[in-house]
């Protein structure tokens, strides 16, 4: 990946910089791709299996110098599995030794297995 360049600063510059990378768009797709990157708000894109929705995401990534998130949605997909996981193992084993070792102030236990440290980070959080 090369260096973050800038965002088009028009749907013809948008269009140029897909021409450039060897992907054949229309002036709709481009409008699209220039106001997500204009409002710098997410895209979401839906379609048959093929029809070309990660590669174009691909192709942009790459001519910006982004760093490309793919996010396979899919039905019962929520934010906590998409941007974070808890450690559940971990929490327990915490929670275990700390009940053994006399530590039962329920407070201090949430407040510790809840912290950054038992926190699995996906993709979209990092």
């Amino acid at each position: 990946m090369t260096a973050p360049r800038p965002a088009p600063k028009s749907i013809d510059e948008t269009l140029d910089l897909l021409t450039a990378a060897d992907y054949v768009a229309d002036r709709s797709l481009a409008t699209v791709l220039f106001l997500s990157l204009r409002m710098k708000r997410p895209l979401f894109l839906e379609g048959e299996a093929g029809v070309g929705k990660t590669e174009i995401a691909k192709v942009l990534a790459d001519a910006l110098g982004r760093r490309l998130i793919r996010l396979q949605c899919y039905e019962g997909l929520d934010v906590s599995s998409a941007v974070y996981e808890w450690n559940y193992a971990a929490q327990m084993i915490e929670i275990r030794m700390e009940e053994a070792a006399g530590k039962v102030v329920r407070s201090d236990m949430e407040r510790n297995v809840f912290s950054e440290k038992y926190l699995i980070r996906r993709p979209v959080l990092d």
